[in-house]
């Protein structure tokens, strides 16, 4: 196995999440069309598409995007009217770090979250 090079993201309307994870999130769009789109995360495609069949019609993962400052991060998602589960909130300390977390919902209700590994003093 040679890593990750793609995730799916289950989405009701393309454009839609295009504006969410391109407009709001800042992830550069790769393609798009009427079905699907991608967006690219640091070398990982996102392909945001609307489920082929019933049975692929399912909440997904959430995805942890990594951030330099959780609480700018944060105050941009609020600004953009994001619907956030939960304040920015210390979730592990280990190696060094302390990890960070706020949790927040797409367009479709997938929950997602911001991560920020901070250095412990």
């Amino acid at each position: 196995m040679l890593g990750i090079s793609q995730l799916s993201v289950r989405v009701s309307d393309v454009e839609r999440a295009v504006r969410f994870y391109n407009g709001v999130l800042g992830l550069p769009l790769l393609f798009s069309q009427s079905n699907m789109a991608l967006v690219d995360c640091q070398g990982i495609r996102l392909l945001l598409g609307i489920p082929e069949k019933p049975e692929f019609d399912h909440p997904g993962s959430t995805i942890y995007f990594k951030v330099a400052d959780i609480e700018e991060a944060y105050r941009t998602l609020e600004t953009a009217k994001v619907e956030l589960a939960g304040k920015p909130h210390k979730v592990a300390e280990f190696n060094g770090y302390a990890v960070w977390m706020a949790f927040f919902y797409d367009p479709d209700r997938n929950l997602h979250a911001l991560t920020s590994e901070v250095p412990v003093n």
